[in-house]
């Protein structure tokens, strides 16, 4: 929590708060850019930095209100407190020296340029200010300009200063002879395309702020991408400032009314409620037992909601086994003496242990094997790959079907918290402090691991709930939220902090850490920055990456009506992509009310990366699968949205480095589709932040980070990297093999010293 210490009333829509915010007010540089939370689960809103007290610790913010989250913020008084601030985020200004500076700043674009001015001004820079806003109240922090530089006012109705607009006084200062080294315009879109257009016959820098395009901030939604010099950057990551000769304006303003109606407070037909008893798609259990096993070549099948019922809502779609269910499936196990099963799972759980303890009704023994090994039972239970791991080399498979390994698992975890099963609480015995950074499935499995063997660990975690991946990325559907929630505080309960809204690369560094006092720190910050085609139209309204829509949805949960996070509805969504996110988006779009959802996937069904029993799900519900297209265009209505998609048929060639046979295009086989809404889900890559941030640390060319395979150790010592900031977008289960792995390595060190 923030306390508020100042408020004030800039204008009849405009205010100025000042917060408490010290990780923010020791980093913070001119340029860069806050996330706050009002309210515990409340809308992620990106402002702009005003100013900033490091013996205060505290941060300046200027917000204009226009929708639900800012009015509930105007109603904040000094005193009171909101829930999150987190940051500073994005890059900042260059603070090259120049000796003579024309800042422009419309309306609340003032407040970003402030620090700005503030900083030149230090440097001893002649620096004249253009303010302008529609009327005299609309003009802001005339007397804190005045105080730096000459200040010029214009104003739309003549009440203050020049009647006009900023390029008026702009285009008579350079016209009359004032020469610049830089020009800083910050305000509406449409104000900095003005500037540009009248400070470049005179050939001079110009520096804008795109932060009005900012939605998440931290990089993983891509929903700020721009183009700049014809490429497709991020402004929370590559921004907020950029050359204004280089910035798509007309983009840019097409892009800006994307969440215009649904920002007033969006409905959605859509909830969580369904009927367990009508919905429920049933299948009969079939085979015998015979003698000491069950030997029935098929698995005991498992209760699921009717496909046209559970596609109208986000209930689990898998029900669970009953106990009956799960012993008879336990009984399915011979028990090898060697178990090859064992070696499949990246966590190495004693599987032939835990499923003898349900055959035999033991429950409490089954949940305490499992957790020995595995700190999040019911969440692997649900969305592991167990068909291509434990159960791929299960002995029943070789005359029949595997044993089911996963669906054993889910059931023990569920049965031991409807029981209310308690567990050992490890004591703190070493006194070595650990940071992790990430609260994802990598790093919670290390925190987990850690605790165990007695250290003091805290969890940094960038986003205002823990979970990562588990919480942002998988729908409700597949993983209901409050098994993940329940999951960490089990992890908690052993002792681990996890500290929220910390954004290690700017709140602080790995090097903070380390004098800090943390010992070693284990790098686990996912893969979380989306990938794009490069296609024509990918920046049109309407165009998600597959990481916006699903954090949108999961973790902002914005298919509810009472939720102030918007997510425009689509009838015809294309889905491109065919990996298990484009399984989830897919399966979302047709929950928020489309009537049409296609998957648009390059290669044919059997290179489909997605595990077979979501594709399964996805079918039943009615998804439509385009094979051997893959999309080269994205057409305009002609006023910004998506009115189409235009495919190349393809054909499929020799196979590539990953094994699969290589897409090739169909000469004159191009056909549109007709979609209003299109999710990108080929793939994300790590966020930059740490790598940016941290010296010594050696990284791949794609992002990833370098580390010792046997150790996990980096290039940095005593720091250590696993999951997919190392693979590559992988698996829930492999980032948590990768956390227990560092763990160990971890452990051992610490025992060194």
């Amino acid at each position: 929590m923030h306390k508020i210490l100042k408020k004030r009333t800039l204008n009849s829509a405009v205010e100025e708060m000042v917060v408490e915010a010290p990780f923010v007010a020791r980093k913070c540089q001119p340029g860069q850019f806050i996330i706050i939370i009002v309210e515990e689960g409340g809308e992620r809103i990106p402002l702009t930095i005003a100013d900033y007290n490091r013996k205060e610790q505290s941060v300046t913010m200027i917000y204009q209100v226009v929708g639900k989250s800012t009015r509930l913020l105007s109603e904040k008084n000094e005193g009171d407190y909101i829930s999150a601030v987190a940051g500073p985020l994005g890059l900042p200004c260059a603070n090259h020296k120049p000796k003579k500076v024309l800042g422009i700043g419309g309306g609340v674009g003032a407040a970003p340029l402030y620090p700005q001015i503030k900083m030149h001004a230090e440097n001893n820079a002649e620096i004249d200010i253009i303010l302008g806003g529609r009327s005299s109240d609309f003009v802001i922090l005339k007397e804190e300009f005045s105080a730096l530089a000459k200040v010029h006012v214009a104003t739309d109705d003549g009440s203050l200063g020049t009647k006009g607009f900023v390029t008026t006084i702009a285009q008579e200062l350079l016209e009359n002879g004032n020469t610049y080294d830089e020009v800083i315009a910050i305000g509406p879109i449409p104000m900095m395309k003005a500037v540009v257009n009248v400070v470049k016959p005179f050939n001079i820098p110009v520096s804008v702020s795109l932060n009005p395009l900012m939605v998440d901030g931290t990089g993983m939604c891509g929903g700020c991408r721009v183009s700049i010099a014809g490429k497709t950057k991020f402004a929370c990551v590559d921004g907020p400032d950029f050359n204004g000769y280089e910035v798509d304006f007309n983009e840019i303003m097409s892009r800006q009314g994307m969440y215009k109606d649904q920002e007033q407070g969006h409905k959605c037909r859509i909830g969580l409620s369904h009927d367990l008893k009508d919905g429920r798609k049933i299948t009969a259990v079939e085979g015998q037992m015979k003698g000491k096993f069950n030997m029935q070549p098929k698995k005991t099948p498992m209760q699921e909601l009717n496909p046209v019922e559970r596609s109208k809502n986000f209930g689990e779609v898998a029900m669970g086994y009953t106990v009956e269910e799960a012993v008879n499936e336990a009984k399915r196990c011979i028990q090898c003496k060697k178990p090859a099963c064992v070696t499949g799972c990246p966590v190495n759980v004693n599987i032939p242990e835990f499923i003898a303890n349900i055959a035999a009704e033991n429950f409490k023994a089954a949940y305490k094997s499992i957790k020995t090994y595995n700190s999040l039972p019911a969440i692997c239970g649900r969305v592991c790959p167990q068909e291509s791991q434990c159960e791929a080399i299960c002995v029943r498979g070789k005359k029949g079907e595997p044993v089911a390994i996963g669906r054993l698992e889910r059931f023990i975890a569920d049965y031991a918290k409807e029981h209310k099963f308690e567990e050992e609480m490890p004591q703190l015995n070493g006194g070595h402090k650990v940071a992790v950074i990430g609260a994802g499935p990598a790093g919670i499995a290390c925190a987990g691991e850690l605790a165990k063997k007695g250290h003091a660990v805290t969890v940094f975690e960038a986003l205002h709930t823990p979970g990562g991946v588990l919480m942002y990325g998988i729908p409700e559907f597949r993983l209901p939220k409050q098994i993940v929630k329940e999951e960490i505080n089990s992890i908690k309960k052993m002792g681990v902090k996890i500290e929220k809204n910390v954004i290690v690369g700017k709140s602080l560094t790995v090097d903070d850490l380390k004098n800090d006092g943390f010992e070693a720190v284990f790098i686990s910050t996912g893969a979380g920055l989306p990938r794009f085609l490069n296609i024509e139209g990918e920046n049109l309204n309407g165009v998600y990456s597959a990481n916006e829509f699903l954090t949108r949805v999961n973790l902002m949960e914005a298919y509810k009506s009472e939720t102030p996070s918007p997510v425009m509805p689509g009838d015809k969504v294309a889905v491109v992509g065919g990996g298990n996110v484009a399984m989830d988006a897919c399966r979302t779009a047709l929950r928020l009310g489309a009537e049409e959802v296609y998957i648009i996937y390059r290669r044919s069904a059997d290179e489909l990366p997605a595990r077979a029993e979501e594709v399964e799900h996805a079918k039943e519900e009615g998804i439509q699968f385009r094979f051997l297209c893959n999309p080269v265009k994205i057409n305009s209505n002609g006023s910004g949205w998506v009115a189409s998609m235009e495919n190349e048929k393809m054909e499929l060639g020799e196979p590539d480095a990953s094994g699969r046979r290589r897409p090739v295009p169909v000469e004159g086989e191009n056909f549109t589709l007709d979609v209003n809404k299109v999710v990108i889900a080929v793939g994300q890559s790590p966020n930059p932040l740490i790598t940016q941030s941290t010296k010594g640390l050696d990284f791949q060319s794609w992002g990833g980070i370098i580390v010792n395979q046997d150790s996990l150790e980096t290039s940095k010592e005593n720091v250590y990297a696993g999951g997919d900031v190392v693979t590559g977008a992988a698996t829930v289960i492999l980032a948590m093999g990768a956390g227990k792995t560092a763990a160990q390595s971890i452990d051992e060190r610490l025992k060194q010293n």
